[in-house]
């Protein structure tokens, strides 16, 4: 099985603010889902736009695609 990273894109001045608050989530839904994910944490595009991301399992990603609308997924690495 291959490992993506779900992602969810946050633009604007409080982009960084509103991922960091997304990462919060995503770590309570891991929690209380019991997913084996490899990493959960945010990334500064640059000053306008933030990514909130999940690396996980391809297998578990169709449940978090139906429950949490990601915006994208790639390959993790």
């Amino acid at each position: 099985m291959r490992d993506l990273k779900v992602i969810w894109d946050f633009r604007g001045p409080d982009a960084e603010h509103t991922a960091k608050h997304h990462v919060i989530h995503l770590k309570e839904y891991a929690s209380a889902k019991d997913l084996p994910f490899i990493t959960i944490d945010l990334e500064v595009i640059n000053e306008h736009h933030t990514i909130a991301y999940i690396a996980i399992s391809e297998e578990h990603t169709l449940a978090i695609r139906n429950e949490l609308k990601p915006h994208r997924a790639v390959l993790y690495k």
